[in-house]
């Protein structure tokens, strides 16, 4: 794979172009980390989020009774979607 060079912007930034984006996975919005090496490299990560799919179930419940019904559950979306909360 052939070394692509990029440029320093007067703000000290770099742009990655949508190839490099793209070898991530990583869209806009989403957050990439970035590991400093001994040698003056670094390491581009696309940034996973971490914790189990489990974690979620705990967001239903609610501290005052049972977790939401379908029923609730589709009335929440539909009024998020609605533009409402």
């Amino acid at each position: 794979m052939p070394m692509s060079t990029l440029t320093i912007t007067a703000k000290g930034q770099v742009t990655l172009r949508k190839d490099f984006l793209k070898h991530l996975g990583v869209h806009r919005g989403e957050k990439v980390t970035v590991d400093k090496l001994p040698d003056g490299r670094i390491v581009l990560k696309a940034a996973r989020p971490k914790g189990n799919i489990s974690d979620v179930f705990d967001f239903l419940k609610r501290e005052d009774g049972p977790s939401l019904s379908i029923e609730e559950m589709n009335k929440v979306v539909a009024r998020g979607w609605a533009g409402k909360r």
